[in-house]
């Protein structure tokens, strides 16, 4: 995730707030929809100085915001005292050590007021003698079970009596740990397109098929091992041009368990089953 939208995010995503198109943004603000659309496509990398004014106007935020300059797009000048933060807060806010982008996302989540009652219940201890009281009226109920009927009591009985009591500890922890991984899960969905995120991993399906394909190829030995290795990797062999299958070579030269020499010429000399390969 990155730490910061990019100008070209910030346009797509203001543009896209109002369920605009480029063809309906280029006739409100009268600036070409090819020009729109390659500020959007290119992270605005040649906008004017013109169409950032009239895009910051139209939208109803800051230059600096257009920019990346600042994050507030709503609230330019915002008073420090309103934010409610502590000096050791603020202090911890402006080393910039982590990633304020997921920290907004994370207090404008839906559950986020959810997660703080939460975590405040916990912290104050808010809940201890409903649940001490709770539990003292199981184990009274349990005791008296025993002491009328001894070890011939029920045990299934005496064992849910003692199962129900809750230990706060351990249950605000559950609580609390939820609320937060629900939360990281929105996000994460939500960013799964993103540049920086990781791509899914491959079925095991999918690399099985890939690794008996190498298994089963008619060609050398190493081409063998060179296309079972790069299987495991999600890679296609067949996709690789000379240029960087010579570079990949001098890669696996190093690996201890390519034990013969390899060709540099394999690209262009290893058999494909139905005869040589073409050149790249």
């Amino acid at each position: 995730m990155q730490v910061k939208l990019t100008i070209g995010e910030r346009l797509k995503d203001l543009r896209v707030e109002r369920k605009l198109t480029l063809e309906q943004l280029a006739a409100e603000v009268g600036i070409s929809k090819s020009a729109l659309g390659k500020y959007e496509s290119d992270n605005g990398k040649d906008i004017s100085p013109y169409s950032i004014s009239m895009l910051a106007d139209y939208y109803g935020v800051s230059s600096d915001y257009l920019m990346g300059r600042t994050e507030t797009k709503n609230h330019p000048n915002t008073a420090l005292h309103e934010l409610h933060l502590s000096d050791t807060s603020i202090d911890v806010l402006k080393t910039g050590k982590f990633n304020h982008r997921l920290l907004s996302e994370l207090i404008c989540h839906r559950d986020f007021q959810r997660l703080m009652l939460d975590a405040e219940i916990y912290v104050d201890r808010s809940a201890d003698m409903r649940i001490k009281d709770m539990n003292t009226v199981l184990e009274a109920t349990r005791q008296m079970v025993l002491m009328e009927h001894g070890e011939e009591a029920d045990d299934l009985y005496l064992h849910t009596l003692k199962a129900a009591q809750i230990q706060e500890e351990e249950y605000f922890g559950h609580l609390v740990a939820d609320d937060l991984s629900n939360i990281l899960r929105d996000i994460r969905e939500e960013h799964r397109t993103d540049a920086l995120t990781a791509d899914d991993e491959l079925s095991a399906a999918a690399v099985q098929k890939q690794l008996m394909e190498a298994v089963h190829f008619e060609g050398s030995s190493e081409e063998k091992k060179i296309r079972a290795y790069l299987a495991t990797l999600g890679i296609d062999y067949d996709t690789l041009t000379k240029e960087e299958f010579v570079s990949l070579i001098g890669i696996l030269k190093k690996s201890k368990h390519m034990k013969s020499p390899i060709s540099q010429r394999g690209k262009t000399t290893m058999t494909h089953g139905k005869g040589k390969r073409k050149k790249r």
